[in-house]
């Protein structure tokens, strides 16, 4: 049987450059096709009770072949896991006392959030949405800055391009389009950037999705899309949205290798987002990576989970959980020991006090930002309004 490879070689003597989508397939030596469309299977390295997977049981097939991380890479990523789980539980907790007004929580799917952060080097970018508040104090965000947001702030709590990281995204998919314009300017200006944008399998429904897709592909932009499939936008179902074989199989369409996952196996995320950053980087042009995971709580605490979902499906993805099975691979491999466990549980509460510290702690405002930050100079209708308001403070202030 004569391979793909051969096949292209005869076609074509000079093999295709490297770093482009056609060098990756002969790369690999699989079709255009094989690259492209996502494996058969989900790629899972380790299995819901911690056992790694023998390498016929993971997934993996021609030109979808993932290398394990190393020990150090997931104790890292371990290490992350347990604070993010921590932080969830603390500001699901600060919502319930009144010090944030909204909190959509990413329990169960932290480990999408650790990968995401890790796989990308430090001059790179990520475009996180709403719920993906990890995944930036991962990447090195101040933890309370990365909760203005939603204790009702005006702005968005931290600088952008201190750490390379975009304002939490509340409305739906516009973060797609953010990521995949910073990679056109990093393309454009000769710099080895990679983006890696997040969203979840709601935002494939939206016009957005199809117009960052589709501009990032033919200009063979550096772009990761990491859609979080968590099976429910808000309360409507996936089936409700899309009948396609699954969101990874999208990528086809577009002319991009798309690729899925056990978004809860945390090794196997390392695997995939980590080839998939290097194969951006490389030249290969973008790449659909979809992590099949699991929303655990509601949408937000403002959310009823309970009239679209039964106890009985939460409880089988309770089962899955990133964390106990990444702790009981990591013990069972002689790695995690009482002592590095002490320790990790200590990091996490000390960034637990630091979120009720500073999210406990009142800001003064002063009502003339709403006009200050505008424009770099404020138009003849914002100084009225600001000199407006000025003098209605003024009177209130006023003794009677």
């Amino acid at each position: 049987m004569i391979s793909a490879q051969h096949q292209a070689s005869q076609e074509n003597p000079d093999p295709p450059a490297a770093g482009t989508a056609a060098g990756s397939t002969y790369k690999f030596g699989v079709s255009v096709e094989d690259y492209m469309l996502p494996a058969r299977h989900p790629i899972h390295m380790v299995d819901q009770h911690g056992s790694l997977l023998p390498p016929d049981a993971q997934g993996t097939e021609p030109g979808h072949e993932y290398q394990l991380p190393s020990d150090a890479q997931m104790m890292t990523a371990y290490e992350h896991l347990v604070v993010g789980r921590r932080i969830n539980d603390q500001n699901s907790a600060l919502v319930r006392q009144g010090r944030m007004a909204v909190y959509p929580s990413s329990h169960g799917q932290e480990a999408c959030q650790v990968a995401a952060a890790l796989c990308l080097a430090r001059g790179d970018w990520m475009f996180p949405t709403y719920r993906d508040s990890v995944a930036a104090m991962v990447r090195g965000v101040d933890p309370v800055q990365v909760m203005t947001l939603f204790r009702g702030d005006w702005h968005g709590g931290y600088d952008p391009h201190e750490h390379q990281v975009g304002i939490l995204s509340t409305p739906l998919t516009t973060q797609l389009l953010h990521g995949v314009g910073v990679a056109h300017a990093a393309k454009l200006r000769g710099e080895q950037t990679v983006v890696l944008a997040m969203c979840g399998d709601g935002a494939t429904s939206e016009g957005d999705f199809h117009e960052a897709l589709n501009f990032a592909a033919v200009f063979k932009l550096p772009v990761i899309f990491f859609v979080q499939n968590n099976k429910y936008a808000i309360s409507v179902p996936l089936a409700h949205q899309s009948v396609a074989p699954s969101l990874a199989h999208k990528a086809v369409g577009y002319g991009m290798a798309g690729e899925r996952v056990d978004g809860n196996d945390l090794v196997a995320l390392l695997a995939v987002l980590g080839r998939a950053v290097a194969l951006a980087r490389e030249g290969s042009g973008p790449l659909l990576v979809e992590a099949h995971t699991y929303r655990m709580q509601a949408h937000t605490n403002a959310d009823d989970a309970t009239r679209y979902r039964q106890d009985s499906e939460v409880a089988q993805w309770l089962a899955k959980d990133p964390l106990t099975r990444m702790k009981s691979y990591l013990a069972g491999r002689g790695l995690l020991d009482a002592d590095t466990e002490s320790r990790i549980a200590g990091r996490a509460e000390a960034v637990a006090a630091q979120l009720r510290d500073g999210l406990n702690t009142d800001v003064a405002v002063d009502p003339q930002d709403l006009f200050k930050y505008v424009f770099s100079s404020p138009t003849r209708q914002l100084r009225e309004q600001s000199a407006m308001l000025a003098e209605e403070l003024s009177r209130e202030e006023a003794p009677s």
